[in-house]
């Protein structure tokens, strides 16, 4: 177990499937009730653990468990390359912790866990306008392109973060 900023992180373990599965689903609902007008939605298999089996467990990444006063609020799964080109694959904060913060405490968690980091990359749907504005005026990413553009479901914005180590 690490801490930061008084959030707890541990690696990510099968066991945790399950519970992490029930926040994950409920933080994507959030954002599709919120930008699309809809109850649910998320990427295949983020309502029922295979997201989270086939991501978070995959041993090319590298996921946490992240933890406020003992309490489960949610995720995060990053690729960290031989080449300092890393990869943010998912960040999620349960709902009722949401706009408090966490979500940039725990991006500063993985900056300064991975310090040799050159750039980091990540992608986010164009409909979700609450992640870009995280991405963008939180965490210092910026859009470097937009495949799909227009279509409500299959627009994606691909970010980029140059880490300037002057």
């Amino acid at each position: 177990m690490e801490y930061f900023a008084g959030l707890q992180f541990r690696d990510f373990e099968e066991t945790d499937v399950t519970l992490f599965t029930g926040i994950m689903k409920r933080a994507f609902d959030e954002d599709a009730r919120r930008h699309l007008g809809e109850e649910s939605g998320g990427p295949p298999g983020y309502d029922n653990g295979d997201f989270l089996r086939k991501w978070a467990l995959d041993p090319g990444s590298t996921a946490y468990a992240i933890y406020k006063d003992d309490a489960p609020i949610g995720a995060v799964i990053v690729w960290i390359n031989s080449n300092h080109e890393n990869f943010l694959g998912n960040i999620f904060v349960d709902p009722d912790y949401q706009d408090q913060g966490i979500g940039s405490l725990m991006w500063k968690f993985i900056e300064q866990k991975y310090p040799e980091t050159r750039i980091w990359r990540t992608e986010t749907p164009g409909f979700s306008k609450h992640n870009h504005n995280f991405y963008v005026n939180k965490c210092g990413f910026k859009i470097v392109k937009i495949e799909h553009p227009g279509d409500k479901y299959e627009e994606s914005y691909i970010m980029e973060k140059e880490i300037n180590r002057s």
